[in-house]
């Protein structure tokens, strides 16, 4: 989903698109399987939930999972959406 961009940050592309909640999401699974990726070091016990900081037109966003969340999709609440979306776009994942 993410491949390494630099040396602070990985870059995907994802479906974005605004919904009515109050906080940016992925899908739960994407989410979990993105911190496992990129965070986890494979000692001890792991937190795969925390906030994954995403960077979507020069703003860091912080994201969670969500069950009703498609596969591939960010969605932004309401008041970060502009009139482009939706829309695919690259993704800096912090």
């Amino acid at each position: 989903m993410f491949e390494r961009f630099s040396s602070g940050y990985y870059l995907g592309e994802l479906y974005v698109e605004p919904h009515g909640g109050d906080r940016a999401v992925i899908q739960r699974v994407d989410h979990e399987r993105v911190n496992e990726q990129l965070y986890a070091d494979g000692e001890g016990v792991e937190r795969l939930d925390a906030p994954l900081v995403m960077k979507l037109d020069g703003g860091h966003i912080p994201v969670t999972g969500d069950d009703d969340v498609p596969s591939g999709t960010l969605a932004l609440p309401q008041a970060l959406a502009d009139e482009t979306l939706p829309d695919r776009r690259n993704v800096l994942l912090a």
